[in-house]
């Protein structure tokens, strides 16, 4: 698992970090996860990994707290199919308590797809999760078909601008639009926004000048490992 810091665009201060899963093959070296996350769900594996990269996730936000000396969340990416499938599911609001992490300390993304189409017992999952003091947010916000409707109901914490309309917005004023009409809204709501997939000054400047409050992309870091990541909270911000 690497770490890639999420930078507050009013100080450029390492707020927060996403855990990523990478797998290092040895043969055909590094294999990012489009690669091999579907099959890991039609197997049902993919439970497996989630629970192995929340239980890494966590114990580098345990460690990067008492680093800071206050809570420091670390997110970490669900699938859908974590939130359905009947295998028998790892607690992860009681291996939290068992830890005594504080609340906030970590984050699930999930994609809006997940919100739009959820059962009962996404639903159930879901609060659970929230209820262990878990923040939720949205991932590639735009892409998909949730509404308003859906960021309330399910108490959403964050919506994360897709890399999308960030990298076009220096091209494609609709893409500006949208993106601006997103971070308005959510701040309306109540919610705070990550801009994704930041590579240049001027997507970075931008995002900053729409009222976005995070940003993450090439420009501030790639994600990292672990020991890496720390040096980089000692510094406190990134330059760039």
């Amino acid at each position: 698992v690497n770490y890639q810091p999420i930078i507050d665009l009013s100080d450029g201060r390492i707020i927060k970090a996403e855990a990523l899963l990478r797998w290092l093959h040895p043969q055909r070296g590094l294999v990012l996860p489009e690669e091999f996350i579907g099959l890991a769900e039609e197997t049902g594996f993919i439970n497996e990994i989630g629970n192995w990269v929340f239980t890494e996730a966590t114990a580098r936000s345990q460690e990067w707290s008492a680093l800071l000396g206050y809570p420091f969340q670390v997110s970490v990416n669900t699938s859908a199919v974590q939130f359905t499938h009947r295998a028998p599911r790892m607690n992860w609001g009681a291996y939290l308590r068992t830890l005594q992490l504080a609340k906030h300390s970590m984050s699930v993304e999930v994609t809006e797809g997940v919100l739009l189409h959820a059962s009962a017992m996404v639903t159930e999952n879901l609060s659970n999760l929230q209820k262990a003091g878990i923040d939720l947010a949205i991932d590639h916000f735009g892409t998909g078909y949730s509404s308003m409707a859906h960021l309330k109901k399910f108490d959403v914490d964050y919506l994360k601008i897709d890399q999308s309309f960030v990298q076009d917005s220096t091209n494609d004023a609709s893409n500006r639009i949208i993106a601006e009409t997103v971070i308005v809204m959510a701040h309306k709501l109540g919610l705070k926004v990550v801009g994704e997939g930041v590579e240049t000054v001027e997507q970075r400047d931008w995002l900053r000048a729409a009222g976005c409050d995070y940003a993450q992309g090439y420009l501030f870091s790639e994600a990292i490992p672990p020991d890496e990541f720390g040096k980089l909270l000692k510094a406190g911000r990134v330059e760039c």
